[in-house]
């Protein structure tokens, strides 16, 4: 297979996995999947290996990417079969992801699988949302370990009814499993005609030349990271039960012929839903180097077989069952980007950017009642930290997480909210040469009584600047106008406001002088004290 026809492969590859996503955004039913776009879709080969993905959710996708393997391989797989699963100790990321994987069999030989992760906004637990202020696995809702929703193209109706019955929305949530459903369909009848094209030994050999395409492009992209090993350290606010300054370590010990990622150091599983599963973490390590990788470099397995990945067992981000995880994957991981960029800026500091708002500032809403149940998950946006070509964006989700906000025209038919304000937070951006982005302040007006619970971070840290950049603002979380502690859920009454005020981004580089003419010259100054910047190594 020459250049041409490898690059014409992927992309055929590629448009599988994005027709997947448009099925499953046309058909879903829940504002969190089809108007947030919180799901991910990818194909894989016969051994679960990573063949392709659309640029959908990072921390979904390099968490399948590292799992899959392990989950096709405890399965006998038969054609029409499909496999559904969130148990975060059994390939998944946190209970309200739900997966589901389909094999694709031509003429009676298993040649690959389609799958597909979308994050429901309840899967069962007590709070609305189901992402709560949790200590056990087993309070963050219903866990689904890997079992078979579809068996020769035979539903099993019971299951798929046990599934419904613990949500608080049975027809969105039943909505939403056939959009994944159909989403897989499509994925297998374009994946099936593919290959009849190309026969199936010219596909496997396909499979393989992509991956061995995509390890000589990492190889090449990351060989400019010079060998050596680089340390850096940084913490989680809290853990939402009374844990605080929770260390996140990582050293990046780089050879060129392997880079090892090692997370000894990092604090151990806590009590409250920090923690997560070391899935996750090599999400986020595939995330970072990735960043470093030309954009055509193809996302399968070959692009990531130099990476070794290492964490104690029963550390933050190697968490054993029955440890709670909700915000592990949003929240932790989001951290664990931090600290290998960190890492990064000491070895190439032209190429990596100060730190981002460093939270993916998380609102579940809801509430239990008979004939009156409701619930709605959201994240929101920050500043994204500066780098030496150019200051950060201004209110945007940044890495691990790409998904919308939910348009506040569908926010407000749906449900009993008002969304008074929504603004970028002026001034909470890092100073520097290039100024961090500025974060989000988005406020709500509660119409009727509810539950809300807030999972948040960087609310006590801040996002560090780099070469000599200020950090960015902390946020800060308030109802009617009192402080809120970063992980709490709490009722509300009619009448009441939630403010959410996310952090800024870091900025990069020394601010101009006062007296020289710059847009960010006259920029308010934060009172806090300069934490430092990764060139400490901590």
């Amino acid at each position: 297979m020459n250049a041409i026809e490898l690059g014409l492969f992927a992309s055929r590859l590629e448009a599988v996995c994005e027709e997947m996503g448009e099925m499953l955004r046309r058909a879903a039913f829940s504002t969190n999947i089809r108007d947030r776009l919180d799901f991910s879709c990818a194909v894989f080969d016969q051994a679960g290996q990573l063949s392709a993905q659309a640029a959908h959710i990072p921390v979904h996708l390099g968490s399948m990417a590292y799992a899959m393997a392990d989950i096709v391989g405890t399965i006998e797989w038969a054609e029409g079969d499909m496999v559904v699963l969130n148990d975060p100790y059994l390939g998944g990321t946190h209970l309200p992801d739900v997966t589901l994987i389909a094999p694709l069999f031509v003429a009676g030989r298993l040649v690959a699988f389609v799958a597909n992760r979308a994050h429901h906004a309840d899967i069962g637990a007590a709070a609305p949302g189901s992402m709560p202020v949790s200590r056990t696995l087993a309070e963050e809702g219903l866990i689904i370990q890997p079992c078979h929703l579809i068996r020769r193209g035979q539903l099993d109706a019971a299951l798929l009814q046990r599934i419904l019955d613990a949500t608080r929305n049975p027809a969105d949530a039943h909505g939403d499993f056939f959009a994944q459903i159909s989403a897989n369909r499509a994925g297998l009848n374009r994946l099936g005609e593919l290959i009849d094209r190309l026969g199936i030994t010219a596909y496997d050999e396909a499979i393989g030349a992509l991956n061995d395409y995509g390890e000589r492009l990492a190889r090449a992209a990351l060989a400019v990271i010079p060998p050596g090993v680089y340390r850096f350290a940084d913490q989680m606010d809290d853990d939402g039960q009374g844990c605080e300054a929770v260390v996140v370590r990582v050293a990046l010990a780089v050879t060129p012929a392997s880079i090892e990622v090692d997370f000894t150091g990092t604090a151990n599983q806590v009590p409250g839903n920090i923690n997560c599963p070391l899935s996750v973490a090599a999400a986020a390590v595939y995330y970072a180097l990735r960043c470093l990788m030309p954009a055509h470099t193809p996302a399968c397995a070959g692009t990531f077989r130099m990476i070794q990945i290492r964490a104690p067992e029963g550390c933050l981000i190697h968490a054993q069952r029955p440890a709670a995880v909700a915000a592990g994957n949003v929240e932790t991981s989001t951290r664990l980007v931090d600290v290998l960029l960190g890492a990064l800026a000491q070895a190439i500091p032209d190429r990596i950017p100060a730190a981002s708002h460093g939270s993916m500032n998380n609102l579940a809403v809801g509430l239990t009642a008979p004939g009156a149940a409701w619930d709605y998950y959201e994240t929101i946006g920050g500043g994204m930290g500066a780098g030496a070509h150019g200051g950060g964006w201004s209110g945007v989700q940044t890495h691990m997480t790409n998904t919308l906000n939910t348009p506040i025209e569908v926010l407000e038919t749906r449900y009993p909210l008002r969304v008074t304000r929504y603004a970028l937070r002026q001034g909470s951006g890092g100073d520097g040469a290039h100024p961090g982005g500025e974060g989000l302040i988005r406020e709500f007006l509660f119409l009727a009584p509810a539950q809300v619970t807030l999972l948040t971070e960087r609310r006590r840290s801040r996002p560090w600047g780099l070469a000599g950049g200020s950090p960015g603002a902390s946020g800060h979380n308030r109802l009617n106008g009192a402080e809120l502690p970063a992980k709490i859920s709490f009722e509300v009454a009619a009448g009441d406001r939630v403010t959410i005020a996310t952090p800024g981004g870091g900025g990069w580089g020394p601010a101009p002088p006062p007296n020289v003419p710059t847009d960010q010259a006259d920029r308010a100054r934060h009172d806090e004290p300069h934490p430092g910047d990764p060139s400490s190594g901590e």
